[in-house]
Protein backbone atom coordinates (compact mmCIF):
# COMPACT_ATOMS: atom_id res chain seq x y z
CA UNK A 1 0.00 0.00 0.00
CA UNK A 2 3.26 2.12 0.02
CA UNK A 3 3.30 4.67 -2.56
CA UNK A 4 6.51 3.69 -3.60
CA UNK A 5 5.50 0.25 -4.13
CA UNK A 6 6.38 -0.90 -7.86
CA UNK A 7 2.62 -1.87 -9.27
CA UNK A 8 4.03 -4.46 -11.83
CA UNK A 9 5.30 -6.87 -8.90
CA UNK A 10 1.61 -7.38 -8.67
CA UNK A 11 1.17 -9.43 -11.39
CA UNK A 12 3.46 -12.07 -9.35
CA UNK A 13 -0.16 -12.62 -7.74
CA UNK A 14 0.34 -15.22 -4.85
CA UNK A 15 4.05 -15.37 -5.08
CA UNK A 16 4.90 -11.39 -5.09
CA UNK A 17 6.99 -10.51 -1.28
CA UNK A 18 4.92 -9.10 1.47
CA UNK A 19 6.85 -6.38 1.75
CA UNK A 20 10.19 -4.71 0.31
CA UNK A 21 13.66 -3.30 1.97
CA UNK A 22 14.87 -0.20 -0.01
CA UNK A 23 18.14 1.15 1.00
CA UNK A 24 18.87 4.23 -1.20
CA UNK A 25 17.19 7.89 -2.11
CA UNK A 26 15.30 7.10 -5.24
CA UNK A 27 11.77 6.96 -5.44
CA UNK A 28 11.29 3.62 -6.32
CA UNK A 29 8.04 3.96 -8.32
CA UNK A 30 9.52 6.53 -10.51
CA UNK A 31 13.28 4.93 -10.97
CA UNK A 32 11.40 1.39 -12.10
CA UNK A 33 9.06 3.37 -14.91
CA UNK A 34 11.52 2.86 -17.45
CA UNK A 35 13.50 0.37 -16.19
CA UNK A 36 15.12 -3.06 -18.38
CA UNK A 37 16.64 -6.05 -16.43
CA UNK A 38 20.09 -6.87 -17.61
CA UNK A 39 21.72 -10.19 -16.67
CA UNK A 40 24.16 -13.42 -17.37
CA UNK A 41 26.80 -15.47 -16.53
CA UNK A 42 28.82 -15.07 -13.52
CA UNK A 43 31.83 -16.71 -15.27
CA UNK A 44 31.14 -13.90 -18.26
CA UNK A 45 33.80 -13.82 -20.98
CA UNK A 46 35.55 -10.18 -22.13
CA UNK A 47 32.78 -10.52 -25.11
CA UNK A 48 29.91 -10.10 -22.61
CA UNK A 49 31.42 -8.14 -20.03
CA UNK A 50 31.91 -5.55 -23.07
CA UNK A 51 28.28 -5.76 -24.32
CA UNK A 52 27.03 -5.85 -20.45
CA UNK A 53 28.59 -2.52 -20.13
CA UNK A 54 27.84 -1.28 -23.30
CA UNK A 55 23.97 -1.72 -22.78
CA UNK A 56 23.88 -0.52 -19.28
CA UNK A 57 25.70 2.44 -20.62
CA UNK A 58 23.55 3.35 -23.53
CA UNK A 59 19.99 2.67 -22.08
CA UNK A 60 20.73 4.93 -18.92
CA UNK A 61 22.03 7.11 -22.26
CA UNK A 62 18.44 7.27 -23.04
CA UNK A 63 16.55 7.65 -20.35
CA UNK A 64 16.10 4.11 -19.25
CA UNK A 65 17.15 2.47 -15.64
CA UNK A 66 19.24 -0.93 -15.24
CA UNK A 67 18.40 -3.50 -13.09
CA UNK A 68 20.09 -6.44 -12.07
CA UNK A 69 21.38 -8.44 -9.21
CA UNK A 70 24.84 -7.26 -8.31
CA UNK A 71 26.68 -10.71 -9.10
CA UNK A 72 29.92 -10.89 -10.72
CA UNK A 73 30.17 -11.29 -14.57
CA UNK A 74 27.46 -9.77 -16.50
CA UNK A 75 25.38 -8.72 -13.96
CA UNK A 76 28.34 -6.40 -12.10
CA UNK A 77 28.93 -4.69 -16.03
CA UNK A 78 25.54 -3.88 -16.65
CA UNK A 79 25.36 -2.13 -13.27
CA UNK A 80 29.21 0.07 -14.06
CA UNK A 81 27.97 0.65 -17.57
CA UNK A 82 24.97 2.68 -15.98
CA UNK A 83 26.96 4.38 -13.36
CA UNK A 84 29.71 5.50 -15.43
CA UNK A 85 26.78 6.49 -17.63
CA UNK A 86 25.78 8.68 -15.03
CA UNK A 87 22.49 6.91 -14.97
CA UNK A 88 20.32 5.17 -12.45
CA UNK A 89 20.96 1.23 -11.38
CA UNK A 90 19.04 -0.75 -8.94
CA UNK A 91 20.29 -4.22 -7.36
CA UNK A 92 17.64 -6.74 -6.10
CA UNK A 93 19.79 -8.82 -3.71
CA UNK A 94 19.14 -12.24 -2.46
CA UNK A 95 20.03 -11.15 1.23
CA UNK A 96 19.63 -8.15 3.51
CA UNK A 97 19.85 -5.23 1.90
CA UNK A 98 22.64 -4.02 4.21
CA UNK A 99 24.69 -7.68 3.68
CA UNK A 100 27.53 -6.74 1.33
CA UNK A 101 27.42 -9.44 -1.14
CA UNK A 102 29.28 -10.49 -2.89
CA UNK A 103 32.34 -9.68 -0.28
CA UNK A 104 33.94 -7.83 -3.42
CA UNK A 105 31.50 -5.31 -4.44
CA UNK A 106 31.27 -3.47 -1.64
CA UNK A 107 31.95 -0.32 -3.26
CA UNK A 108 29.63 -1.00 -5.95
CA UNK A 109 27.37 -1.59 -3.81
CA UNK A 110 27.78 1.86 -2.34
CA UNK A 111 27.71 3.41 -5.53
CA UNK A 112 24.73 1.74 -6.60
CA UNK A 113 22.68 2.90 -2.91
CA UNK A 114 24.00 6.16 -4.08
CA UNK A 115 22.98 6.33 -7.59
CA UNK A 116 19.85 4.17 -7.48
CA UNK A 117 18.42 1.86 -5.03
CA UNK A 118 19.58 -1.69 -3.47
CA UNK A 119 16.28 -3.85 -3.11
CA UNK A 120 15.31 -7.34 -1.25
CA UNK A 121 12.33 -9.09 -0.03
CA UNK A 122 14.59 -10.14 2.37
CA UNK A 123 14.75 -8.02 5.95
CA UNK A 124 18.26 -6.82 6.72
CA UNK A 125 21.29 -9.26 8.50
CA UNK A 126 19.72 -11.85 6.42
CA UNK A 127 22.39 -14.10 4.79
CA UNK A 128 22.22 -15.48 0.59
CA UNK A 129 22.01 -18.93 0.31
CA UNK A 130 21.32 -20.78 -3.00
CA UNK A 131 17.60 -20.67 -2.74
CA UNK A 132 17.04 -17.34 -2.55
CA UNK A 133 18.54 -16.09 -5.77
CA UNK A 134 16.16 -18.35 -7.58
CA UNK A 135 13.66 -16.77 -5.58
CA UNK A 136 14.77 -13.32 -6.14
CA UNK A 137 14.68 -13.57 -10.14
CA UNK A 138 10.79 -13.30 -9.97
CA UNK A 139 11.56 -10.12 -8.68
CA UNK A 140 14.31 -9.14 -11.43
CA UNK A 141 11.58 -10.52 -13.95
CA UNK A 142 8.42 -8.50 -12.40
CA UNK A 143 10.22 -5.07 -11.41
CA UNK A 144 11.02 -4.43 -15.11
CA UNK A 145 9.60 -3.82 -18.84
CA UNK A 146 11.38 -6.86 -20.24
CA UNK A 147 14.84 -8.85 -19.09
CA UNK A 148 17.69 -8.60 -21.38
CA UNK A 149 19.72 -11.51 -21.22
CA UNK A 150 23.62 -11.04 -22.28
CA UNK A 151 25.50 -14.54 -21.78
CA UNK A 152 24.11 -17.80 -20.23
CA UNK A 153 25.21 -21.65 -19.89
CA UNK A 154 23.31 -24.15 -20.10
CA UNK A 155 22.47 -23.90 -16.80
CA UNK A 156 22.72 -20.28 -15.62
CA UNK A 157 20.73 -18.59 -13.34
CA UNK A 158 19.92 -16.20 -16.03
CA UNK A 159 17.85 -18.51 -17.82
CA UNK A 160 15.64 -18.79 -14.70
CA UNK A 161 15.09 -14.93 -14.67
CA UNK A 162 13.96 -15.43 -18.56
CA UNK A 163 12.00 -17.92 -17.44
CA UNK A 164 10.32 -16.01 -15.21
CA UNK A 165 9.83 -12.99 -17.52
CA UNK A 166 7.74 -15.19 -20.12
CA UNK A 167 5.53 -16.25 -17.60
CA UNK A 168 4.90 -12.69 -16.81
CA UNK A 169 4.35 -12.23 -20.23
CA UNK A 170 7.15 -9.57 -20.36
CA UNK A 171 9.57 -9.39 -23.11
CA UNK A 172 12.58 -11.51 -23.03
CA UNK A 173 15.64 -10.40 -25.37
CA UNK A 174 18.28 -12.09 -25.86
CA UNK A 175 22.35 -11.12 -27.11
CA UNK A 176 23.73 -13.53 -29.43
CA UNK A 177 27.39 -14.56 -28.94
CA UNK A 178 29.94 -16.96 -30.70
CA UNK A 179 28.55 -19.98 -31.70
CA UNK A 180 31.52 -22.12 -29.80
CA UNK A 181 31.02 -20.22 -27.15
CA UNK A 182 29.30 -22.54 -23.92
CA UNK A 183 28.73 -19.01 -22.28
CA UNK A 184 25.84 -18.28 -24.99
CA UNK A 185 24.55 -21.66 -25.54
CA UNK A 186 21.26 -21.09 -23.24
CA UNK A 187 21.15 -17.43 -24.98
CA UNK A 188 20.81 -19.04 -28.05
CA UNK A 189 18.76 -21.85 -27.34
CA UNK A 190 15.98 -19.32 -25.91
CA UNK A 191 15.94 -17.55 -29.54
CA UNK A 192 15.94 -20.81 -31.31
CA UNK A 193 12.84 -21.93 -29.36
CA UNK A 194 11.27 -18.77 -30.02
CA UNK A 195 10.79 -17.69 -26.18
CA UNK A 196 13.40 -14.52 -27.19
CA UNK A 197 13.63 -11.96 -29.37
CA UNK A 198 17.42 -11.30 -30.83
CA UNK A 199 18.65 -7.79 -30.26
CA UNK A 200 22.58 -6.39 -30.55
CA UNK A 201 22.21 -2.87 -28.95
CA UNK A 202 20.49 -0.87 -26.48
CA UNK A 203 17.98 0.80 -29.14
CA UNK A 204 16.52 -2.30 -30.51
CA UNK A 205 15.71 -3.34 -26.69
CA UNK A 206 14.38 -0.17 -26.04
CA UNK A 207 11.88 -0.73 -29.11
CA UNK A 208 10.70 -3.78 -27.96
CA UNK A 209 10.02 -2.41 -24.13
CA UNK A 210 9.68 1.06 -24.83
CA UNK A 211 6.58 2.83 -26.39
CA UNK A 212 4.80 1.13 -29.26
CA UNK A 213 5.36 2.80 -32.83
CA UNK A 214 7.77 5.54 -31.14
CA UNK A 215 10.53 4.18 -29.41
CA UNK A 216 11.88 2.57 -32.91
CA UNK A 217 15.08 1.55 -33.78
CA UNK A 218 17.08 3.13 -36.43
CA UNK A 219 16.78 0.90 -39.88
CA UNK A 220 20.78 -0.86 -40.26
CA UNK A 221 21.74 0.71 -43.87
CA UNK A 222 25.10 -0.47 -45.50
CA UNK A 223 27.27 1.59 -47.57
CA UNK A 224 25.71 3.68 -50.48
CA UNK A 225 26.34 1.98 -54.24
CA UNK A 226 26.00 3.35 -57.68
CA UNK A 227 23.67 1.09 -58.24
CA UNK A 228 21.32 1.75 -55.45
CA UNK A 229 17.89 3.43 -56.73
CA UNK A 230 18.75 2.46 -60.45
CA UNK A 231 16.32 1.40 -62.61
CA UNK A 232 17.75 -2.29 -63.61
CA UNK A 233 18.41 -1.24 -67.44
CA UNK A 234 20.30 1.69 -66.28
CA UNK A 235 21.98 -0.65 -63.92
CA UNK A 236 23.23 -2.83 -66.83
CA UNK A 237 24.55 0.14 -68.92
CA UNK A 238 26.46 1.23 -66.02
CA UNK A 239 27.95 -2.05 -65.47
CA UNK A 240 28.87 -2.23 -69.28
CA UNK A 241 30.34 0.71 -69.19
CA UNK A 242 34.65 0.97 -69.24
CA UNK A 243 36.63 2.61 -66.27
CA UNK A 244 39.43 3.61 -67.62
CA UNK A 245 38.96 3.80 -71.41
CA UNK A 246 36.09 5.36 -73.38
CA UNK A 247 34.17 3.45 -75.61
CA UNK A 248 30.97 4.69 -77.87
CA UNK A 249 27.72 3.58 -77.80
CA UNK A 250 27.45 0.37 -79.90
CA UNK A 251 30.35 -1.50 -77.99
CA UNK A 252 28.42 -0.72 -74.59
CA UNK A 253 25.18 -2.02 -76.03
CA UNK A 254 26.76 -4.78 -77.48
CA UNK A 255 28.64 -5.35 -73.70
CA UNK A 256 25.15 -4.57 -72.05
CA UNK A 257 22.90 -6.70 -74.63
CA UNK A 258 20.54 -4.09 -75.13
CA UNK A 259 19.66 -1.83 -77.93
CA UNK A 260 21.21 1.88 -78.76
CA UNK A 261 18.25 3.88 -78.22
CA UNK A 262 18.45 1.75 -74.73
CA UNK A 263 21.73 3.05 -73.93
CA UNK A 264 21.34 6.25 -74.75
CA UNK A 265 18.83 6.66 -72.43
CA UNK A 266 20.48 5.18 -69.60
CA UNK A 267 23.90 7.00 -70.65
CA UNK A 268 21.70 10.41 -70.13
CA UNK A 269 20.55 9.47 -66.85
CA UNK A 270 24.11 8.36 -65.55
CA UNK A 271 25.86 11.49 -66.74
CA UNK A 272 23.09 13.42 -64.71
CA UNK A 273 23.66 11.75 -61.78
CA UNK A 274 27.65 11.56 -62.23
CA UNK A 275 28.07 8.15 -62.84
CA UNK A 276 29.13 8.61 -66.24
CA UNK A 277 31.82 10.90 -68.27
CA UNK A 278 31.39 11.83 -71.83
CA UNK A 279 35.03 12.74 -73.96
CA UNK A 280 36.01 11.32 -77.79
CA UNK A 281 33.09 10.19 -78.89
CA UNK A 282 32.50 7.93 -76.08
CA UNK A 283 31.80 7.10 -72.35
CA UNK A 284 33.16 5.69 -69.59
CA UNK A 285 32.24 4.73 -65.89
CA UNK A 286 32.74 7.90 -62.72
CA UNK A 287 33.69 6.04 -59.75
CA UNK A 288 31.72 8.23 -56.82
Amino acid sequence: GDAEWPARVDDLCARRPLALWVRGRQDLTEVLARSVAVVGSRAATSYGSHVGAELGAELCDRGWTVLSGAAYGIDACAHKGALAAGGRTVAVLACGVDVTYPAGHRALLERIAEEGAIVSELPPREAPMRGRFLVRNRLIAAMTRGTVVVEAGPRSGALSTASEAIALLRPVLAVPGPVTSAMSAGVHQLVRKRMAELVTNAAEVIEVVGRIGEDLAPELRGPVRQHDGLDPLVARVLDAMPVRAFRDVEAIATRAGLAANTVLAGLDTLLEQGCAGAALGGWRRLKK
